[in-house]
C-alpha cells in the first residue's frame, strides 16, 4: 500500500472517530423560590364615596433574594365607583425568574358617615369561645380577627382567618370577594343592626373551610 493511500485511510479514520465522539455538557441551574415584596405607600385601605374617583396608591417592589426591583402591575378588577360595595384591587410583580408577588388594597365605596365605628369585641351566637376583634381602618371599612367565628379557646378546630368588610349603609356590610389566608371569600344574606347596647353582624360566607349558614355576632 503506498503512501497515498496510508495517508487517505488515515484521514478517514480520524474524521469518523471526530464524528462519533459526543460533546456533553451537562448544565444544572438551582433556582430558589423567592417572591418580590410589595411596598404601597400609604394605607392599603381606602375609602371613596359613592361616584367619587380613586386613585391607586403608589407602589414598588424588591426581591431580597435576587436584589431586583420588578414592575408592579395593578388590576383594578371589577371595581366600580357607582356601585357601593368593597372591591380587592390586587398589586402584583414578577421577578425574572417568574416567581410573583401580590399586595392587596381594599376600597370601600360607601357613602356612609365617618363616624360609624364598630371596632371592639363581638361574640358568636353560638358555642362559647367563639369571638372575633373589629378595628376600624377606614371610613365604612373593617377587618374582623375571625371571619368564621370559630372556637378561638382551641385553635386547632378551625382556620382563624382574618377578613375585611365595608359598611355600605346602616344596615348592610360586604365583604365582596377576597383573598384570605385560607382561600377566596364572599358573602351573602348580609345585615346590619345598630340598636343600641345590640350590634350586631349578620353574614353567610362562601369559603371552603366553612359551613354556608347565617353567622350572628353581637358587640360586647
Amino acid at each position: 500500500m503506498n503512501m497515498r493511500k496510508i495517508l487517505a485511510l488515515s484521514l478517514i479514520a480520524a474524521v469518523t472517530f471526530a464524528a462519533c465522539k459526543k460533546k456533553v455538557n451537562n448544565v444544572s441551574t438551582v433556582v430558589h423560590a423567592s417572591y418580590p415584596t410589595i411596598t404601597i405607600s400609604g394605607s392599603q385601605f381606602v375609602s371613596i364615596p359613592v361616584g367619587g374617583a380613586f386613585t391607586p396608591p403608589a407602589a414598588t417592589a424588591f426581591d431580597s433574594y435576587y436584589h431586583e426591583n420588578p414592575t408592579v402591575v395593578k388590576d383594578l378588577g371589577t371595581l366600580d365607583n357607582t356601585t357601593p360595595g368593597l372591591y380587592t384591587v390586587v398589586y402584583s410583580a414578577k421577578n425574572h425568574y417568574g416567581f410573583v408577588g401580590t399586595a392587596n388594597v381594599y376600597v370601600a365605596v360607601t357613602n356612609i358617615s365617618d363616624s360609624l365605628d364598630l371596632s371592639g369585641w363581638y361574640l358568636r351566637l353560638a358555642d362559647p369561645n367563639r369571638v372575633a376583634f373589629v378595628t376600624k381602618v377606614g371610613r365604612g371599612l373593617f377587618r374582623t380577627s375571625n371571619v368564621g367565628g370559630v372556637d378561638t379557646g382551641d385553635i386547632s378546630t378551625g382556620p382563624i382567618v382574618s377578613a375585611v368588610f365595608a359598611v355600605t349603609s346602616p344596615t348592610t356590610l360586604t365583604f365582596g370577594s377576597q383573598l384570605t389566608s385560607d382561600g377566596p371569600l364572599s358573602s351573602s344574606l348580609e345585615s346590619l343592626s345598630l340598636a343600641p347596647a345590640d350590634t350586631t353582624l349578620n353574614y353567610a360566607i362562601t369559603e371552603a373551610s366553612f359551613g354556608p349558614q347565617v353567622r350572628t355576632f353581637k358587640k360586647q
